[in-house]
């Protein structure tokens, strides 16, 4: 008399959601992401590296 093995278990079928997406917060209403660089903790050499790149080129 031979045993059957567990069948494999199913992953979840996907589900839709049908919730608002207005009501959720996007990355565009945060201010992260709008040209800040990682923080350089007050360095004043990275202030002047980030001017000097930053600097419109008529102001050379």
């Amino acid at each position: 008399m031979s045993t059957a093995s567990d069948p494999e278990p199913r992953e979840p079928k996907p589900t839709l959601i049908f919730d608002d997406p207005l009501d959720q917060q996007s990355s565009d209403d945060t201010d992260r992401g709008w040209g800040e660089r990682p923080g350089a903790g007050g360095d004043s050499a990275a202030d002047l590296k980030r001017f000097l790149d930053e600097k419109p080129p008529h102001h050379i």
